[in-house]
Order: structure tokens, then sequence, then C-alpha cells
């Protein structure tokens, strides 16, 4: 802990400490003033209890050394390296925003578009590293760091390596590895000399969480999590989160390959796999993530600052409500990426699969289908109703089934309504036919023809309104042209799978169009 006359004095003759922001285990930071330029910077200060141990403080300087040489957008950048009162200090970037971890922590998942535009950033700053001959070798949530403007910045190199350092330079070991046990690759359990495809590993880990909810692999010890990812693949994606787009779930398991042959050989090719995933028909959501200079989005406020006070540090995510973090409405998506400058994208709308400018037609590509189907509960706590159970819905098997969760009464409390959206291949006219499970039930129908919505009521007028007090499937006509279908159970049966407490939930067992 720095002392409390320190607080006030100038470091180096020029930063001031103002207060403490965060800590670590090596090291705290402090926001401070520097006098000079008139700016606030961060300063990271290695603990006093730290300094007695000459590798640890050689360290801690490297960090310095590591990314003072690194220019880009998505790395912090140290300005200075300095000692006061025996005492390391590095001085860098302040950034005003959360970290990964503590965006994870408070929202568990987030959605495709925007894991695209954090994996993209992150992919570009060790792109940029790399090519420095820098290798990070602890990329983890903690140390990805998002501001309110949608920038992503990759910090805390601190024990980053040198790639043409000699056995006799590096403070560690071949054989010994370095890094957070959750997000190691395969070679640094091993112990194996590494290179840049062992931080697109770490980025395929984070990747995986923001996706998956969690990491996919743990064990009783640090030990145990380390060795896990040596004895089986992680669980597919595509499992756990039946609703991603293929090619995004293609690319993080691509980089999650063991060996380091078969992921991509760079950080710029991670970048353009992301961008070309970004188009996936399957992305349910639209999540904003403005590129630099674009003022502050509503939305993406929303997602990841929801319910905060302004506060200048990377702080602890308070407990507050988790918003919903699917936004069931379309319209184009930006996705940022930096390399050699600020190089932006625009990817298209991936439910409505038109570029912009471009208008939206009805060219016939052969018979019309469903091409995908998503739960919808904008009243619950993230956005989604048993939606891991959405594919049985298409599978053609009577005997798989999509079911609500279970509630104390048939018109699901407080909530009013669960449902399901579909999206069509192209827009028809045609019958929906649902085959339902248990009985009663109400179910409403709406319809869009340009795209999803964020509330029921922006789907305008019902289409059509049905109750039966008998177990049997329905069919509702689509008389006008639409793509997008939103169906809302109102009523609920009773389920055999629920208890007396909470017995009623909606059961289906498929869903189908037919086109007219």
């Amino acid at each position: 802990m720095v002392q409390r006359e320190v607080l006030g004095e100038l470091i180096g003759d020029r930063y001031r400490l103002d207060r403490h922001i965060a800590k670590g285990g090596m090291a705290e930071v402090w926001l401070a003033s520097d006098v000079k330029f008139d700016r606030n910077v961060a300063v990271k200060i290695l603990k006093p209890h730290m300094a007695s141990d000459p590798k640890l403080v050689e360290r801690f300087r490297r960090e310095a050394i590591a990314c003072a040489g690194i220019d880009h957008p998505n790395i912090v950048a140290v300005y200075d390296c300095l000692e006061h009162h025996g005492q390391q200090a590095v001085i860098m970037q302040y950034v005003k925003g959360k970290s990964l971890r503590d965006v994870l922590d408070r929202q568990k998942k987030l959605g495709p578009q925007l894991t695209i535009h954090i994996g993209m950033s992150v992919a570009a700053a060790l792109e940029e590293a790399h090519k420095k001959k820098i290798i990070h070798r602890d990329v983890k949530p903690g140390n990805i760091l998002i501001t309110k403007d949608g920038r992503v910045l990759l910090t805390d190199f601190g024990i980053a390596k040198a790639l043409d350092s000699s056995s006799e330079d590096d403070l560690t070991n071949d054989n010994i590895m370095m890094g957070t046990a959750k997000y190691l690759s395969p070679e640094q359990v091993r112990g194996k000399p590494l290179d840049g495809r062992a931080d697109l590993y770490g980025l395929g880990l984070v990747l995986y969480e923001c996706l998956a909810g969690k990491v996919p692999f743990i064990g009783d010890t640090d030990a145990d999590t380390a060795l896990a990812r040596l004895q089986r693949a992680p669980t597919d994606l595509a499992r756990l989160r039946p609703t991603l787009s293929p090619q995004l779930v293609k690319v993080v398991m691509t980089l999650l390959a063991r060996n380091p042959d078969d992921r991509y050989p760079s950080g710029a090719a991670t970048q353009e796999a992301l961008l070309a995933a970004s188009t996936g028909h399957l992305d349910r959501t639209t999540e904003l993530t403005p590129p630099a200079g674009i003022p502050v989005i509503e939305q993406f406020e929303e997602q990841l600052f929801v319910d905060e006070t302004p506060e200048p540090e990377v702080s602890a995510p308070r407990r507050a409500p988790r918003k919903e973090s699917r936004k069931l409405f379309a319209m184009l998506v930006a996705l940022g990426f930096a390399a050699a400058g600020a190089l932006w994208a625009v990817s298209r709308d991936p439910e409505t699969a038109v570029a912009p400018g471009e208008e939206a037609t009805s060219v016939p590509l052969g018979p019309v289908g469903i091409a995908s189907i998503v739960s919808y509960d904008p009243n619950g706590d993230d956005g989604e109703e048993n939606e891991a159970l959405t594919p049985f819905l298409l599978d053609g098997n009577p005997e798989t089934l999509w079911t609500s969760t279970c509630y104390a009464n048939q018109f699901f409390g407080s909530k009013q309504y669960v449902g399901l959206m579909i999206q069509l291949s192209q827009p028809a006219t045609g019958t929906l036919n649902l085959a339902m499970g248990n009985a009663p039930w109400t179910i409403e129908v709406y319809q869009s023809l340009e795209g999803s919505k964020a509330t029921v009521a922006e789907w305008g007028e019902r289409t059509a309104l049905k109750f039966n007090s008998r177990r049997r499937g329905s069919t509702f006509d689509i008389v006008n042209p639409a793509q997008y279908l939103l169906v809302l159970f109102t009523e609920a049966g009773r389920g055999a799978a629920c208890s007396s407490a909470n017995p009623f939930q909606t059961i289906v067992s498929g869903v189908s169009f037919s086109q007219s």
C-alpha cells in the first residue's frame, strides 16, 4: 500500500497521486495528474513487500519496456517508468471504463456482435504486439478494458516475453507456467516455447466465455484447470448456445485448437475470420459497439454500463439488476477494429441480410422455410426462455420438446407471456403450424416484414389470437408477406415435469411453415 504521505506529492517531479482505483497481486493502480501535460494518468506501483524480490522488480520494469515501444489504439499506452522511495512505478494511459471481467461478472453472456467487436479489437492489439516481437501470455477478461464509446484496449503486459529473447534474458524459464490457469494455452501448460498463437488461444477462451457464459475448462485446483485442456476438447459452443451462427462457432473453436498449427496464424487472420462471421444469419442480437469518434450509443451503454453512476476508474461491478441482454430489433451494426490506424467496417444486418443502401428484395430463392427460431422473454432477467431447447422445434421428432420454465400460475406471473421468434428464409405468405404438447393454451401471433422489434407494441397489430382447452396443434394464417413472426404464449397448461409450487409451463413439440 502506498503511504498516505505520498498522496498529493509529485512522483518523478510530475505525477501527483489523487486516489486509489484498483489493486492486484503485485501492484496497485492510482489515478494521478500529470502536472506537466495537464492530463489524467494511471500510475501502477509495485507493492512494497514485492520490492525485495529482484526478479519481480525486473519483471515489473520490463512491462513498461515491453509496452513503451507499442503505439496502438487497442493497447493501453505506457508513458514512463521510474522509482519513487524505493518503489517501482509505471505511468500508463488512463482508461475510463470497465474491465471485461467486471462486465461478464454482471452480464454472464454477451451477444454475438458485441463479442465479435471485442475479439476483433483484441486481435488487432495482439497483431501489433506480435509484430513488435512481444507475446502477452495473459490474455483474459481482467486485462481487457472497455469504454463507454465502444473502445476495447488490451492492458497488463506484466508477464510479456520478447519472442527473440534468450533463456538467459527471460525472467521465466520455458518449463514454468506463467499466466492465469483458466486462460492458459496448452503449450503454456506443457512449458513449451511460445509464439503469438498462444495469445490467440487465450483470446479464444475469452470469446468462448463471452458467448457461453463460462470458461470451457475448470477444475478443483488451478493445476486441474490447467491440465484439463490437455485431456479433452472444449464443449462445442453450438451445443451450449444453438442460435450462434456456424461461422462464429467455427472461429472460436479454431482458436481453441490444441495444436497451434490448427489455429489462425496471426491476429490479422483472426480479425478477418471474425469480420466474416459478423454476417452469420443465426446471430439474433444487435448489440452496438460504435467506432472511435462516434458519440456514445444508448443501447451499447445500456448493455455494459447500466444503472451506474459515472466513475473515473475501472471499478468492481455493482450488483444491479441485469438488463435485457438481447435487443430484438433489426438495424445495422457497426463493428470496429484498429490496425495500423483505425480501420472500421460496417457489417450487414444478419437479420435482413441487406447491405447498407440496398433494398430488401423478394427474389425467389426456392421453397420458403424456417431459417431460425429463438426464445423470447423480454420480461425475464436474460431475455431467453430455455434457449438451448429451441433446436428441438425443427428436428422433426415429436418426442423432443421445447418447454418454458415452470410458473406458479397459468399466466406466467408478472411476466404475462413468454414466446418464440421465428425468422423465415425469405418474405412469404402461408400457414404457421404449432404442435402443442399440453393444454389449455392461448397464443398470439405478430408479424413483420422488415425485422424483429424491441417490444411487443412495436410489432403493430396482432395477426392472430387463438386458445384451446385441449392438447392439439394449431395453425395460423399469414395472409400478408412476412419474414419475422412473433409467437406469444399468454396462457399455459400444467407440465408433468413441474413441481406443485410451480405447475404451469408451455410445451411445444414442433414448428413448421407452409408457403401459400
